[in-house]
């Protein structure tokens, strides 16, 4: 198992770095593009963790748990049902979910994010697994209000903010059976394992890359187990995946 960083160096700089005990081993470029050591490090305490991945986009799954399906009052789907997030809805660790004005009922969705390390396209089912980079956190942040309202989701899941990942970039872990939970301000929300997923992850890899091709540093939020709730400004919300870290995220009003 490795584990990766994405850090602010000031000056509008970023750096990906490896993490070797409290240290953090920057690194020329992007990790899944196989850079050597730079031979500068930085400890990690201290550090300002960005959004571990530069994806040129992030793929979605909807209802991909049973239970979350059925508090919704949603049927299962039958076959992965597919959306988008901006990249411009990605945060880092630490940095503040805005709640906007347009809403008046924004959830939490904890969920384990894969970050695809090598350029697929209609992969199969069995190789899948082969074009996956690592794991990281993500925090599928919506609208409900919106998403009920609009028919389609667009705007309930694409604000600025509504896309926190992180805090690490994990390689070398089994995703069949991860622990994925979510609590707000220290009070447990959700309890799922990715064992539960309807569709697993090499499934979801050859039916996105049988639909658009799939780029190194791309992410794909592999939807959320029951549980999902509403924040409120002030609140701090964690999604924990097991083996991979925890995120937190701030809660306040937009602007």
């Amino acid at each position: 198992m490795t584990t990766f960083a994405r850090i602010d160096r000031g000056e509008r700089r970023a750096a990906f770095a490896r993490l070797e005990g409290e240290r953090l081993l920057l690194l020329a470029g992007a990790p899944w593009d196989g850079p050597t050591p730079t031979g500068d490090e930085v400890p990690l305490e201290g550090a300002r963790l960005l959004a571990p991945v530069t994806p040129t986009k992030i793929v979605c799954v909807g209802r991909n748990y049973r239970a979350h399906a059925a508090e919704l009052g949603n049927d299962v789907p039958a076959e992965p049902l597919l959306f988008f997030k901006p990249p411009s809805s990605l945060v880092g660790p630490g940095e503040a979910i805005e709640l906007p004005e347009e809403s008046s009922r924004v959830d939490h969705e904890a969920e384990l994010g894969v970050v695809i390390g090598a350029r697929c396209r209609r992969v199969s089912e069995d190789r899948a697994l082969d074009f996956v980079f690592g794991y990281t956190c993500v925090n599928d942040v919506t609208a409900r209000d919106l998403q009920k309202k609009d028919g389609q989701w667009t705007r309930a899941k694409g604000f600025d903010t509504f896309c926190p990942a992180g805090p690490f970039l994990v390689t070398g872990i089994d995703p069949s059976a991860l622990a994925v939970r979510c609590r707000v301000n220290g009070e447990a929300r959700q309890d799922g394992n990715t064992r539960d997923m309807i569709f697993s992850i090499a499934r979801l890899i050859a039916y996105i890359s049988g639909v658009m091709t799939l780029e190194p540093g791309d992410l794909i939020a592999t939807g959320t187990p029951h549980g999902v709730g509403p924040l409120a400004a002030g609140d701090l919300v964690e999604v924990d995946v097991e083996g991979v870290g925890a995120l937190r995220s701030p809660v306040r009003p937009r602007g």
